[in-house]
């Protein structure tokens, strides 16, 4: 009995010291999360400040609709593409702002999130006041955005990467084949090259012509930006891209791609010189992320005619909600919500999506169409990607907006089927045998190869889901079927080049499709609110304590941690891993150096 006694004290004492321990901890947590919500939210702008802007984290749409960082404790936004175009026109009306300083050492960003902030630092410049653009070493995409700078630096160890534009695709095919498995694909359109990697060890001649048409597109609108703001001919860009003539920072300055070679301390020395400070004194400087937290706009709450924006980036998925994603559920509630709300009189939707799941994208489109019902115009506005289930859930908008080097179309579908067999039964000896019911009752799994009568059940599923998608689209474009086949088969096109074929209506951004909206539904005064609703950061933090998320949240945060750069690759191979049913998804992974 005394034993029995002692075991339960030892147990009841671990018990309780555990319990204090806990606390502790979470004493610790919401400490720290109560020192980070009570500092001063406002942002403290000096005199003669320089805006110190660079862009080292992926820039979504909307502000933080992407997996944040469950303990970050102090609330570092990550600005979504739309407030940092309204943070840089607040700036140029600022008097205290008298200069941004580009530091793009380590940027990541896509051609049409770039063009839009170069667009938004020329008006910046056109208010009277100076763009300096510094980094180590320039790759192509960063030197893009800095191109638009009054004064271009770069360190002397740096230069500009300047090359033109290339694809390099990977092929698994022979790799598969070593191993044992058999991708069994299924596709409509000749060129929804998405499947070509598993079939394939080089690209067919139909996605070697649409990557080489749509790329030579985008490179054009690249050289026209860069000619006009360096005062350099096209001719003249070629030729360096084309005798890589860019090498150092060197010849980079002598080719004219940069103003000058400079250490940053000798270019935070040009900055106080430019906004009117001693050499000695210490520069005024506020990141755009602390500008961010200035008084956030007034005056519009108590209108009441609402236009709704939904944002909708990332893949289509019928999975668990995660921030970044278009979720079929989730996007389905917000979509009937706007329907229900009597005080929204347009929906404005700004896709920046590579596509996903056709069910999802279906079902979203249903919403939306319930919307047109109701009298309410919709209005597409595209980003930097808006293509196969990205242009699905587009294409019955009252008018679609592009970027002339947003990348659209790719109307097509695909599936695949993973087959196993020889890799369990000739590689690891494991063989599988059946009893079944019926003739169907075993099949479509990824144990045994496809029966000549299961592929045609698939490839057939695979061609009504392609029908039933040009249908969807001649309808929405006031097309025939015909028209649309001829210029859909997967294939992938440029904004510009869509609105030539019909595929979009006008050029131009998020401001000019709200405008649009407007004018359709005859408002003059208005407000705007945005979807979705993103979740504060101590709710994310809570739902990733107790399990409500699934810890998708945590578990992004680690893999973007451990693989940095690569992190897309893996997202890739998660994606194809998670497929469920047709897919209308681009056939490759968008990836900005």
């Amino acid at each position: 009995m005394r034993q029995f006694f002692k075991f339960v004290f030892a147990s009841c004492l671990g018990v309780i010291l555990a319990s204090f321990v806990v606390t502790a901890i979470m004493f610790a947590v919401f400490g720290a999360i109560s020192s980070a919500v009570s500092t001063d939210d406002t942002a403290d702008v000096k005199p003669n400040t320089v805006l110190a802007i660079d862009f080292t984290q992926a820039i979504p749409e909307k502000t933080n609709n992407l997996p944040v960082n469950p303990f970050d404790f102090q609330n570092n936004k990550i600005l979504g593409l739309q407030e940092i175009l309204d943070l840089i026109k607040k700036a140029s009306e600022d008097d205290d702002i008298k200069a941004i300083y580009l530091n793009l050492s380590g940027m990541t960003g896509n051609q049409v999130t770039s063009r839009k902030i170069r667009q938004a630092l020329a008006d910046f410049k056109a208010s009277g006041k100076k763009v300096i653009a510094y980094s180590h070493y320039y790759p192509q995409a960063t030197y893009y955005l800095a191109s638009v700078a009054d004064q271009i630096y770069v360190n002397p160890i740096g230069a500009v990467e300047f090359q033109g534009y290339g694809v390099i695709l990977a092929f698994f095919k022979d790799m598969l084949d070593k191993l044992g498995i058999e991708m069994q694909v299924f596709y409509a359109g000749q060129f929804k090259s998405a499947t070509e990697p598993f079939r394939m060890n080089e690209m067919s001649d139909q996605n070697r012509l649409q990557i080489k048409e749509y790329m030579e597109d985008l490179y054009d609108i690249f050289l026209d930006d860069v000619a006009a703001s360096r005062g350099i001919t096209k001719d003249s860009l070629k030729a360096i891209a084309e005798g890589y003539l860019s090498r150092d920072a060197e010849s980079s300055k002598a080719l004219g791609l940069i103003d000058d070679i400079k250490y940053e301390d000798e270019v935070r020395s040009e900055l106080k010189a430019i906004v009117g400070i001693e050499e000695n004194d210490d520069l005024n400087s506020i990141s755009l992320q602390e500008y961010a937290k200035g008084p956030a706009k007034t005056g519009e709450y108590g209108k009441g005619d609402k236009i709704a924006v939904v944002y909708a980036e990332g893949e289509i998925n019928d999975g668990i909600e995660t921030a970044g994603q278009i979720n079929g559920d989730n996007y389905v509630k917000i979509l009937r919500k706007i329907r229900e709300d009597d005080k929204v009189k347009a929906l404005v939707l700004r896709v920046n999506s590579g596509g996903g799941s056709v069910l999802a994208s279906d079902r979203i489109l249903r919403e939306i169409q319930l919307i047109k019902d109701k009298g309410i115009p919709v209005v597409t506005s595209m980003g930097d990607v808006a293509a196969s289930g990205g242009y699905y859930i587009a294409c019955n908008s009252n008018k679609i907006f592009a970027e002339p080097n947003t990348i659209t179309g790719s109307i097509g579908v695909f599936g695949i089927l993973p087959s196993v067999q020889k890799l369990f039964n000739d590689k690891l000896g494991i063989h599988f045998d059946t009893v079944q019911t019926q003739k169907y009752s075993t099949a479509f799994t990824p144990f045994f190869k496809l029966k000549d009568s299961e592929f045609a059940i698939l490839q057939n599923s695979v061609d009504k889901t392609y029908d039933r998608f040009l249908t969807l689209v001649a309808k929405g474009r006031s097309m025939t079927k015909e028209e649309v086949h001829a210029v859909a088969q997967g294939r992938v096109w440029s904004g510009r080049k869509a609105k030539e074929i019909g595929l979009v209506d006008e050029l131009g951004g998020l401001e000019q499709a709200i405008a649009a909206a407007a004018a359709l539904a005859e408002l003059k005064d208005y407000r705007t609110t945005d979807y979705p609703r993103i979740k504060d950061p101590m709710q994310q933090f809570i739902e990733q304590i107790t399990g409500a998320d699934d810890g998708e949240a945590i578990r992004q945060t680690m893999m973007k941690r451990e693989l940095g750069d690569m992190y897309g690759f893996y997202t890739c191979v998660k994606q194809m891993k998670d497929m469920k049913g047709p897919q209308a998804r681009l056939p490759f992974m968008l990836y900005a150096e």
